[in-house]
């Protein structure tokens, strides 16, 4: 009976033994982590985030103080209404000249019109050369005070033209400037860029913040990346996007199963870290291999899992 019982306890145990060697490789579960840090100085006005929160992207967790920000934008804008006070209003000055010229150019062509009836009298004989000289003499005299108000029109507008352009120039490091700010101010507000949870909060409300000073660090644990480690052997029977199983313990001492893709093989061979167990002993050069699993919820980050390939 005894040596039935002992019989019986070895199978047992050289089967849970064979249990716990059914897999090709172990390893940890590791994700991107991502460190927030703020990107303008002062004081944090609002940070509304917990450790273990679940943020998404896009999504406005608080700001820091730009009140000071704010007012220079203001002084700026309102150098630049100042400086385009002084712009002369070449639309006037132009509407001005034309009204001369078309004051000068009705009396020439009234003149023009009794140039035309003296000639015609002259030919009858009902005028006298001197009168037609005479209107002559004011055609020619209204039509050079027509030129000479429509060249003092064009330097006129070319000089007014000149200093709008400077006063332009004078404004748009300004304007740069007010960009400047605008962008300074936005990143002022507090913008999470990844879907994921929050691992770690550094930074609260009310506390001073200064440019790359870290806030939280986050990661995306829907998908969570097993590192594990393969022997030369096992090498050519593995290819990127090949589905593995996954073995994680579970509770009651057994294994829980997940469906594993290998996204990644490493092209150089390194000695197994310690920590690790393969099929091979330890001293062996072994690949790593990363393997996406979708996580259920149950997976963490720096829990260990073995491979069936």
């Amino acid at each position: 009976m005894k040596k039935i019982i002992l019989i019986v306890s070895a199978i047992g145990l050289f089967s849970c033994n064979n249990e716990k060697n059914k897999y090709d490789a172990s390893g940890t579960f590791e994700t991107t982590e991502t460190i927030v840090s703020a990107e303008a100085n002062g004081i944090i006005k609002q940070l509304n985030l917990e450790e273990g929160q679940t943020l998404q992207a896009g999504q406005h967790i608080g700001y820091i103080d730009s009140v000071q920000l704010g007012l220079r934008k203001k002084q700026l804008e309102a150098q630049i209404k100042s400086v385009l006070s002084k712009s002369p209003d070449i639309a006037a000055q132009t509407s001005s000249f034309n009204k001369q010229e078309a004051v000068i150019q009705s009396q020439l062509n009234t003149q023009l019109h009794e140039k035309q009836r003296i000639e015609n009298l002259v030919k009858a004989d009902a005028a006298t050369p001197k009168q037609l000289d005479d209107i002559k003499g004011v055609v020619d005299a209204l039509q050079k005070q027509l030129e000479v108000i429509h060249s003092q029109d064009i330097a006129q507008t070319s000089q007014l033209t000149t200093q709008t352009r400077g006063l332009t120039g004078d404004i748009v490091p300004l304007k740069v400037e007010i960009e400047q700010l605008n962008d300074q101010i936005s990143k002022c507000n507090i913008i999470n860029q990844v879907n994921g949870t929050v691992l770690a909060k550094y930074a609260g409300a009310n506390e001073m913040a200064s440019t790359g000073k870290p806030l939280y660090k986050i990661a995306d644990l829907s998908i969570l990346v097993l590192r594990a480690y393969i022997s030369g052997n096992q090498l050519s029977s593995v290819k990127i996007n090949q589905p593995v199983n996954v073995l994680v313990d579970d509770a009651n001492k057994k294994y829980k199963e997940y469906a594993g893709t290998i996204e990644w093989i490493s092209n150089k061979a390194e000695f197994t870290p310690k920590t690790i167990q393969t099929k091979d002993e330890r001293a062996n050069l072994v690949y790593a291999v990363k393997i996406r699993v979708k996580n259920d919820g149950y997976l963490k980050i720096g829990m260990y899992a073995d491979v069936k390939l």
